[in-house]
């Protein structure tokens, strides 16, 4: 087996995903290890899930900075030194520059819920009710300068349902994250998910727009579907 692929996760509230992460590594479906989590909340919750499993935290606080460029640039001299394959936006409620996002180009992704290219940015569960889809869902894509635009690797979806209010739908993508986001992880980290030309691929086929559609019942084994 090849050594452990190094992660940097970037968070900004509770870390459900990044949980996910944890309990994917410690349950072997994860070949990684996470070296860094960084908030930019102090009060974070996730930085205590990221304590008790032992991984280092540093916060930087970006309301300690007078313009986006140097709390970037803070956040790429915090992960440099860490030699890491994969940063890892999960729940980062910040929008990165050109300048952060070309130093790390193709080892950058984010998880956004919802099904790509609909709804990027934030109420989107609100969204798909509004607008009276059948179903929601969640996305793991490369990051590029485009708000939540870069190319899709994988999504997962759930039936919106006519009681469904937003925090109810946003509990089940939730869990549906928690899903394709190790996976996704795994995929870049063995290198079968790769980003070229603006587009991402898997095991060398160009993806399409949404990426990947993730079938529960195949446990994320690559099948047509």
């Amino acid at each position: 087996m090849s050594a452990p692929a190094r992660l940097a996760v970037l968070i900004s509230g509770n870390g459900s995903n990044l949980q996910a992460l944890i309990d994917a590594i410690a349950a072997n479906q994860l070949n990684a290890r996470i070296v860094l989590v960084i908030s930019n909340v102090p009060s974070a919750p996730g930085l205590t899930r990221a304590r008790v499993a032992g991984i280092a935290t540093e916060v930087i606080d970006h309301r300690n900075y007078w313009e986006r460029a140097l709390f970037d640039a803070a956040l790429a001299e915090a992960i440099a030194p860490r030699a890491v394959d994969l940063v890892i936006l999960a729940g980062f409620m910040r929008i990165l520059s050109a300048d952060f996002i070309r130093a790390f180009a193709d080892r950058l992704i984010n998880i956004h819920p919802s099904l790509l290219p609909k709804y990027p940015g934030l109420g989107t569960h609100q969204q798909a009710i509004d607008n009276g889809d059948t179903e929601a869902g969640a996305t793991v894509h490369f990051v590029t300068a485009d708000l939540d635009g870069g190319p899709a690797i994988i999504q997962a979806a759930t039936p919106v349902e006519q009681q469904d209010t937003a925090s109810s739908l946003a509990a089940r993508v939730r869990r549906l994250e928690h899903l394709i986001l190790p996976l996704a992880v795994q995929w870049c980290c063995n290198g079968r998910a790769t980003w070229r030309d603006g587009e991402a691929f898997l095991d060398g086929q160009c993806l399409p727009p949404g990426g990947w559609r993730y079938n529960p019942a195949d446990q994320g084994v690559r099948e047509e579907s």
